[in-house]
């Protein structure tokens, strides 16, 4: 009797940066693949523009599959019109991955296993790649490439903040146990089919940021398992997609932080939210009170500013 093949479909998100995609990409086919797993590789290209560099260079690789947007459909629209695909050709695993990230040879090994092992959604350890720390003169040469950027996260529900463990810490081992996590980081998830099955496909209306946690908290409340995997690694160049402290990052940042604080935080919080942002449109920078402003007229999506 034969068992049953395992499909892994990965959904890499690609917006105008073929080059780092490309080295993505390249770093993923070097990953060794659980025996019986087969692997598709969608990189759903978000630009407005084809990119025919993309498109030639991606040639050289079997099973990657390049689908092309022709606009910005956002983070979660993006990946949900790659995890569509997937679904719709009988993939049970689902990787979504950043396009700025070099993964270790054998962390699928590991976040599959995690997943055998009963996970239903499962994080690696991800470190800042060398020369993309924030605060480069802190750490020894040596010390480059082990500075954690996440190793697990949480929701500060207090003041309605993702957390991340260890961020910023040079890896001594501290954060090795695998543990339950509350807030899932989507540069890197192992999702298995039946999630999306019972709650459904990223929330389109974030566009960019929080999506992840708003589908951890779905997922959690839903009873499935968020699990943190340390020995599962990749590298990231981090604010390589977005920009980090830029008027967009500003923007969605404060509006989505508000649509996910309302949705789903105690009643305390939600009041103290209230009193923030209104004193934060006065006070904050402009891609702040934009955001603020703009969630409180109702408008979601792609950003009106």
């Amino acid at each position: 009797m034969f068992k049953k093949r395992h499909k892994l479909c990965t959904v890499i998100l690609e917006y105008q940066n073929p080059k780092m995609t490309l080295e993505t990409v390249r770093s993923l086919k070097e990953a060794s693949l659980p025996r019986g797993f087969s692997h598709q590789i969608v990189v759903v290209d978000n630009s407005p523009v084809e990119s025919n560099r993309l498109k030639s260079n991606l040639r050289r690789f079997n099973n990657v599959k390049l689908v092309n947007t022709l606009k910005n459909l956002g983070f979660a629209g993006g990946n949900n019109l790659g995890i569509k695909y997937g679904l719709n050709h009988g993939f049970d695993y689902f990787l979504l991955l950043n396009n700025d990230v070099i993964v270790d040879p054998d962390f699928l090994l590991h976040l599959v296993k995690a997943a055998q092992k009963g996970a239903d959604l499962v994080v690696p350890k991800i470190y800042f790649a060398k020369g993309y720390e924030y605060h480069k003169d802190r750490y020894r040469p040596q010390d480059r490439g082990k500075v954690i950027w996440y190793a697990g996260g949480d929701i500060d529900w207090d003041n309605v903040y993702g957390v991340h463990y260890g961020m910023d810490q040079v890896d001594t081992g501290q954060f090795d146990q695998s543990k339950k996590v509350e807030l899932a980081n989507f540069a890197c998830v192992l999702i298995k089919r039946k999630v999306f099955q019972a709650i459904g496909l990223l929330d389109e209306s974030y566009f960019l940021y929080w999506e992840d946690g708003d589908f951890s908290q779905r997922a959690k409340r839903a009873g499935f398992k968020l699990i943190y995997q340390p020995k599962a690694k990749i590298w990231h160049l981090s604010s390589g997609s977005s920009g980090s402290g830029s008027k967009l990052h500003d923007y969605y940042l404060s509006r989505n932080r508000l649509k996910f604080g309302y949705q789903y935080a105690s009643l305390r919080t939600k009041l103290a939210l209230l009193k923030e942002s209104l004193k934060k449109i006065f006070t904050a920078r402009p891609g702040e009170k934009r955001g603020i402003i703009d969630y409180y007229l109702g408008r979601k999506g792609k950003g009106h500013f």
